[in-house]
């Protein structure tokens, strides 16, 4: 190969990698996210307090489908604890995954069964969440979370 060719075709080369790398990154941090988000889900439902706190930022804050805003880890494991959150069914479909610096946020809908002694308990809800993951000292850890349920009618204003 003469040395114009490959004057020509290296860079060409390098920027085609250079372009497919965060791609690649984002694809495989997509993946670790999911597995996170999913883990919290599975956490949640079970009521695995260990789990939770080592998914959860200490300073995680939750704006929580009964209408009440958690600003302490502490306090989001005592409603577990105490059955205001808890589940006999609790499905997650992460949909939408946003990359920053540091911060991936998920968007996504829930399908949810309260326990007996759980606001709602055994009524099936639909809820809409978002979930942001923020890195943290090198480890992805929730620290906002919103979820919302959907409303079975919306009102519309003429």
């Amino acid at each position: 190969m003469s040395d114009m060719i490959k004057a020509i075709l290296i860079p060409i080369i390098l920027f085609v990698v250079i372009l497919k790398l965060p791609a690649q990154n984002e694809s495989i941090l997509r993946e670790e996210i999911k597995i996170l988000d999913m883990a919290h889900a599975k956490a949640i439902f079970q009521g695995d307090a260990a789990a939770l706190d080592s998914l959860m930022d200490d300073d995680v804050t939750v704006n929580h489908p009964t209408n009440k805003i958690v600003n302490e880890k502490k306090e989001l494991l005592n409603l577990i604890q105490e059955g205001v959150i808890r589940y006999t069914s609790f499905e997650r479909f992460p949909e939408k995954f946003l990359f920053f610096q540091d911060m991936v946020v998920v968007m996504g809908g829930e399908i949810v069964v309260p326990a007996k002694g759980a606001p709602n308990a055994g009524k099936t809800l639909e809820r809409r969440y978002t979930n942001i993951w923020m890195n943290r000292g090198g480890k992805w850890r929730l620290t906002i979370r919103h979820a919302n349920n959907v409303c079975s009618t919306i009102s519309q204003n003429p």
